[in-house]
């Protein structure tokens, strides 16, 4: 059962259901769909974004500490922009990042910290561990802009898509370009 959630008859653009102790969105949610741009579900138990798949006006969507995989189902949603996945139990980076290029062709901003896949000094990742996982990101998603905390340069940019090729929009009729060099490790544990 849904904690009790009052929506006004007026239009909704922001709206936090953080902190909640929800396992899925509510039934009623659909309401907001033609209206809703920023979403924030952080601190649930939500493991499936799917009912999200009508909120063609989503452009962020805030998932942190939700225990969210890398095998996480998202909806296509091409105007999303913002998506934060922070502290969850994202584990495959390979896995996860071919799934939000599929969904979010538009993504500008993207940020993973505090997840396995995501090495970096805060969770004993090494620094090339942390430069090999951030190149592989920007080559996946030729639209961002920044990634975690820090904005991708357009030299980064280069060396992230000299190393693992560039992504080939799937709009265009292009297949992916084979990589060059092989997904870090880490991003190919299984999980």
């Amino acid at each position: 059962m849904f904690p009790s959630l009052v929506f006004g008859d007026g239009a909704v653009h922001r709206l936090s259901l953080a902190y909640n102790e929800l396992t899925e969105i509510p039934e009623d949610f659909e309401k907001h769909q033609d209206s809703l741009e920023i979403l924030d579900l952080s601190h649930n138990k939500i493991s499936s974004l799917l009912p999200l798949m009508d909120f063609h006006r989503l452009n962020t969507l805030i998932v942190d500490s939700n225990g969210l995989t890398s095998h996480v189902k998202f909806p296509p949603l091409p105007s999303l922009h913002t998506l934060w996945v922070n502290h969850n139990n994202i584990t495959n980076l390979s896995v996860f990042i071919e799934t939000v290029a599929k969904c979010f062709p538009n993504l500008r901003f993207l940020s993973m910290m505090n997840n396995e896949a995501a090495p970096s000094y805060f969770n004993g990742g090494t620094v090339p561990q942390y430069m090999d996982y951030r190149q592989y990101v920007i080559s996946q998603l030729p639209k961002l802009e920044t990634l975690d905390d820090r904005p991708i340069s357009k030299d980064q940019r280069a060396e992230a898509e000299r190393i693992y090729g560039r992504r080939q929009t799937e709009d265009k009729g292009k297949k992916k370009k084979p990589s060059r060099k092989k997904p870090p490790h880490h991003m190919h544990n299984g999980r």
